[in-house]
């Protein structure tokens, strides 16, 4: 009988911070479907699963000595004094990026998008269908072979100065973009890894959050690596990404600041999304030439036709303000080469065709 059968797909170092004493044995949640705070949770139980990485444990084993990792350098980044180094930041970009693709609501998503896909169809894609366990499995593959795609943001961290707490989630690493939720040239589309303004979001501990961003398009004056937050609405700013993001539960380490979570989660909860992803299904309409036109069309109404492309566009959450720290940079630009690839960052602008464009256009 394998010794780690109990899987944890937000790992319990990660936890730690926000556990009761920091003792990592119970920790208080609040679940955002039952809209209910249960005090001093067991902590063994939290973000994991039986196998979830699957019984052939090699993988288990290779997130561990990661994991013993990311202690080490959280207990440098806590000490009184420290200053953030290179390979730490390498290691925050990494780490953030391994806890992006690894969790429960990351494989649960990429099912239903699977799922929907085999639905617009309407043909039976078995061979191609995968569950849960599958779907962390090749995220884990994606991880290994792609793991330079946040290699060019930069990495500071914010210190929380203020009476509030931040808070995590069963799905902490959060993914958002400030500039493409604003731009009108990005308007109904969406953002990846590569993507131009992108922000990653990763709360260390209830007093320290990690924040990466391009630096092409926003500017976060930072000392040793560090950033002050002083005012308690720029943390509930970076808080309610935490309550947009999450799949279910939402973690703080002291009871004494449920009512204040509730209240935060209902003040934000409309602005989640009621669906992670949307399809487009296009049919082919004309061949010109060499070349063949699409018409996109309601996928509940497809029919006979002979031909279709399918796209499956990510739905993010829009939160209701930013903190203040963080600002656009002076004649900050992204880049693009005018197809469907949209705005991406200077490091992934290779090739011909690309241009440079201002992130903030004058009139």
């Amino acid at each position: 009988m394998a010794t780690n059968k109990n899987q944890h797909f937000v790992p319990r170092c990660y936890l730690r911070p926000f556990t009761v004493d920091c003792a990592n044995k119970a920790i208080n949640l609040f679940n955002i479907d039952q809209l209910k705070f249960i005090e001093n949770a067991p902590v063994k139980n939290q973000c994991s699963g039986d196998y979830f990485y699957g019984k052939d444990l090699a993988l288990d084993k290779a997130l561990q000595a990661t994991e013993v990792t990311y202690g080490k350098v959280l207990r440098d980044i806590l000490r009184p004094g420290y200053k953030l180094t290179d390979s730490h930041r390498d290691f925050l970009r990494r780490f953030w990026l391994l806890q992006f693709i690894r969790t429960d609501a990351a494989s649960r998503r990429a099912v239903e998008m699977n799922a929907a896909m085999e639905d617009t169809i309407g043909i039976d894609v078995s061979n191609f269908r995968y569950g849960i366990r599958e779907a962390v499995q090749t995220a884990m593959q994606v991880f290994v072979e792609q793991m330079d795609l946040v290699d060019d943001l930069k990495i500071c961290l914010f210190k929380n100065r203020t009476s509030i707490p931040f808070v995590t989630s069963d799905d902490p690493a959060v993914l958002t973009n400030w500039w493409y939720l604003r731009d009108r040239r990005t308007k109904g589309r969406a953002f990846g890894l590569q993507s131009a303004g992108n922000l990653l979001l990763l709360p260390l501990s209830p007093r320290v959050l990690c924040l990466g961003y391009d630096g092409d398009v926003y500017r976060v004056p930072h000392k040793g690596g560090w950033v002050d937050v002083r005012h308690d609405r720029d943390v509930e700013a970076l808080n309610q990404h935490q309550f947009l993001n999450c799949w279910a539960n939402i973690y703080v380490h002291d009871s004494v600041y449920s009512r204040k979570v509730y209240d935060a989660f209902c003040s934000v909860a409309s602005n989640r999304p009621n669906e992670r992803h949307i399809i487009h299904y296009a049919v082919l309409d004309s061949n010109e030439g060499d070349f063949k036109r699409y018409r996109v069309i309601d996928p509940d109404r497809v029919g006979d036709h002979q031909e279709a492309l399918v796209h499956i566009q990510k739905v993010y959450a829009q939160p209701s303000t930013w903190p203040m720290q963080l600002g656009w940079r002076s004649r900050g630009v992204v880049f693009t080469n005018g197809t469907g690839i949209g705005y991406v960052r200077r490091a992934w602008a290779t090739g011909q065709g690309f241009r440079k464009e201002l992130a903030r256009k004058t009139k």
